[in-house]
């Protein structure tokens, strides 16, 4: 039986764009630190490759761990987590529940590289990432993104009793869920129903016709103070005021 945490290959598709976009804003803290390493920036492309509809989905079920081993090149817990984003991006094409689990690893992300704040400043860091995040989804992701199930509700997929169920990770994700639900009755309207259509129709013109990453977060306390490298904290400035 198909999980619900899947969703349609269309929507995963659809979903897979904005998971790229999620990563793709905090991949710079992974490649300030590891910046031989391609595998992030690789398994990011991919995921966009796929959400348009060039890439095969087995193909890409297949190298959908690649990405995220990226977060074994280095020690800092922000570089880990923006890796751990672009995995989760990659990990789309295979259930599409991943694309909440690249949001939320890119919101905690911001929040590690606030490192030098208090932890009011960490939050507000994280809050602006997942608040860019709802502001770039389209009509269509919304209603792709509505049709999971709430975080901790189904154990068939990442939104199960796993990793993305607790700490930082589990707040964005109900942030995001919660808003979504609010939104729910007026994206049912006519005129959000035909923009969705269109999306979904030019996703089917270009295409012609999970269990958690095993590497999956292993940087422990996020009440720490991480300590950032020179190159990270240019990179922090990008999406850090």
């Amino acid at each position: 039986m198909t999980s619900p945490q899947a969703l349609s290959e269309a929507d995963r598709r659809l979903v897979a764009l904005w998971a790229a976009d999620c990563a793709e804003r905090v991949l710079p803290l992974f490649e300030a630190e590891a910046p031989d390493d391609d595998r992030a920036r690789n398994g990011i492309d991919r995921a966009r490759a796929f959400g348009r509809g060039e890439l095969d989905t087995a193909e890409q079920i297949r190298r959908r761990f690649v990405a995220g081993r990226a977060a074994q090149s280095t020690k800092n817990p922000a570089a880990v987590a923006a890796a751990r984003a672009a995995g989760q991006a990659s990990g789309v094409a295979h259930m599409g529940a991943r694309a909440l689990g690249a949001a939320a690893y890119a919101a905690k992300a911001a929040a590690l590289a606030a490192a030098d704040h208090d932890a009011t400043g960490q939050d507000a860091a994280r809050r602006h990432e997942a608040r860019w995040q709802l502001d770039h989804l389209t009509t269509g992701v919304r209603i792709a993104l509505s049709r999971l199930p709430l975080l901790g509700e189904d154990s068939s997929g990442p939104l199960g009793a796993g990793l993305l169920a607790s700490g930082v990770l589990a707040t964005t994700i109900r942030e995001i869920q919660a808003e979504l639900s609010l939104e729910a009755d007026g994206v049912g309207g006519r005129e959000a129903a035909d923009e969705w259509e269109r999306e979904r129709g030019d996703a089917d013109d270009e295409n012609g016709t999970d269990d958690e990453n095993s590497d999956d977060d292993k940087d422990g306390d996020e009440s720490g103070t991480p300590q950032r490298s020179r190159p990270q904290m240019r990179a922090v400035r990008d999406f850090v005021t």
